[in-house]
């Protein structure tokens, strides 16, 4: 088994790229903000602080999938214990973690109890005997799974609390919004990657859940990759190290926040999930950390100002949840200007981390757009859709999108976003550029 111990916890910093120029009257202020967790420094000494050279205690629910479609064809299931066994032998020892079985009903298929087990040699070997006897029959809510697996995860005294999640199947039996109330009941308790494997199962659901838990969300069309899936998902699950960081936004009297959008790794919009921290303060959760770095794009208006006037637009910040409750900064921080000027060379030029987000974001939508018009036979809309997706795919570098959308068109010139649709599209080719829609690259340095 990988050893993961590290002697420290993350060091965050924050910077802000912009074009802080604005013209007379110009109201609109763009920057991206890019957040980096660094190995080194806090141990003990802050916030979200392990304990002295050891990780921070977590726990984890791994929710299988054991409908009735799971057996079709038969070595499905099998590569589902597999992966299963495979995150299972993942953890770190010391971690509390449940295994639960998913049908129209939850069921704990170890340790049982309504408890969890703790991870060492012992416990491993209990939980890969107990997957040997999963089997495949029954229905699929989705929704029941999640709501066990928040159950269970809140019986342990720990810092950071993560689902894995897989799906063959369509959540065929509760409503779209048992589901939506589940994931409402569990945002903020627990972040979930979620994985659908083969092609029977629905794109927007399975997102849907990444997004509500602050996880991923992939598809493995064939089973026999979900070992090596599971593998990596634990790997990077036993890698956080601070749960529940909060980008904080702070913006003075006059002003209004119009959006926050994570734009790196993937797109993620943050706007509506915003709580109160106080005056013209709030947060927008962004789940656990590990050494990682994630961009972000905020677009605050301000009331206009004369020419050479300047503000503080918004000051950024990061915040975990305190032993008391309260919020806690972890001493980054970042500063957000409005500059007036009569200079259109300064003012016109558009920062170019904003400019490639900016895109980015919008590749994201056309794609989804350009998918859904072809499900419904708008074949001209589509192309046009698409197409555009091409040209931002090749203009900002974004290579593994571009090689994903010439499996769905014939592409004649990708600078222009000439495109043909393709007659025939295998069906995992399709929900793969789908599910990996929302994926970005970095801005060029």
């Amino acid at each position: 088994m990988a050893n993961f111990a590290k002697p420290d916890v993350p060091r965050f910093s924050v910077d802000v790229y912009q074009n802080e120029y604005l013209p007379e009257g110009g109201r609109e202020v763009n920057a991206i903000v890019m957040v980096t967790a660094t190995g080194g420094g806090t141990i003990g000494k802050g916030p979200g602080a392990a304990a002295a050279g050891r990780r921070p205690s977590a726990a984890v629910a791994v929710m299988v999938d054991c409908s009735g479609s799971m057996d079709y064809p038969p070595t499905k299931m099998r590569h589902a214990r597999d992966a299963t066994a495979a995150a299972v032998d993942t953890l770190r020892d010391g971690t509390h973690f449940a295994v639960i079985g998913g049908t129209h009903v939850a069921t704990e298929v170890y340790p049982g109890g309504g408890r969890l087990a703790v991870a060492g040699p012992a416990a491993r070997e209990e939980a890969k005997r107990a997957l040997r006897r999963l089997s495949a029959g029954g229905g699929t809510a989705i929704g029941t799974w999640l709501r066990l697996a928040d159950r269970l995860l809140a019986t342990a005294d720990v810092t950071l609390r993560h689902g894995v999640l897989l799906t063959d199947g369509r959540n065929e039996h509760e409503s779209p919004d048992d589901l939506r109330a589940a994931l409402d009941a569990c945002a903020g308790r627990f972040t979930c990657d979620a994985r659908g494997v083969g092609t029977d199962w629905e794109v927007k659901e399975v997102t849907a859940i990444a997004s509500a838990l602050l996880g991923t969300a992939d598809i493995v069309a064939d089973p026999a990759g979900l070992a090596a899936d599971f593998t990596r998902m634990m790997e990077t699950a036993m890698g956080k190290e601070v749960a529940d960081v909060a980008l904080r936004v702070w913006t003075p009297v006059g002003t209004a926040i119009r959006f926050v959008k994570q734009v790196a790794p993937a797109v993620e919009d943050l706007t509506g999930r915003r709580t109160e921290a106080g005056p013209r303060a709030g947060d927008y959760p962004t789940g656990s950390w590990g050494d990682e770095s994630r961009d972000y794009h905020l677009c605050v208006e301000v009331p206009p100002a004369g020419l050479g006037r300047e503000m503080l637009a918004a000051r950024v910040s990061l915040v975990v949840p305190g032993p008391d409750g309260t919020a806690q900064n972890l001493g980054a921080q970042g500063l957000v200007r409005a500059v007036w000027t009569d200079d259109m060379t300064a003012s016109t030029a558009i920062s170019p981390q904003v400019a490639h987000y900016t895109g980015q974001a919008e590749l994201a939508q056309v794609i989804k757009q350009g998918l859904d018009l072809r499900k419904v036979g708008d074949f001209d809309g589509a192309t046009a859709k698409l197409g555009r997706a091409v040209q931002l795919a090749s203009a900002s570098g974004n290579a593994d999108t571009a090689k994903l959308l010439a499996k769905v068109v014939d592409v004649v010139d990708a600078a222009t976003g000439t495109v043909r649709l393709k007659t025939r599209v295998a069906e995992a080719d399709e929900m793969t550029l789908e599910t990996r829609s929302t994926k970005t690259v970095r801005v060029k340095k």
